[in-house]
């Protein structure tokens, strides 16, 4: 298998868990990823994200797809706060705090 192709749905090994934040994201026509689920309950339900929330950014990274995404939520440390900047179907602009949680 070819380590270079990142699979999103790849299970995580046993001995690395992966943080969560339980919902389903994709590619925006503008920057950033937009949500078009959120599992309840989850992380970012607890977070108040909601459907059709475009996600910016998550920590310190800056995202711009669905896969940024994906990558930044599998570097995070589960249990510990993330700072999430999103924008709503408004166009109003909100800092959310989530909670990444672990991949059962």
């Amino acid at each position: 298998s070819t380590a270079s192709t990142p699979r999103v749905a790849a299970s995580p090994s046993p001995a690395r868990a992966a943080a969560t934040l339980g919902v389903e994201a994709v590619d925006h026509e503008k920057p950033g990823a937009l949500v078009v689920g959120v599992h309840v309950p989850g992380p970012g339900y607890a977070a108040g994200l909601v459907r059709g929330d475009v996600l910016l950014v998550f920590g310190t990274t800056r995202v711009d797809s669905a896969a940024d995404l994906a990558r930044a939520v599998a570097r995070a440390r589960p249990g510990k706060n993330v700072k999430i900047t999103v924008r709503h179907e408004s166009g109003a602009y909100q800092q959310l705090t989530a909670v990444p949680g672990v991949v059962t």
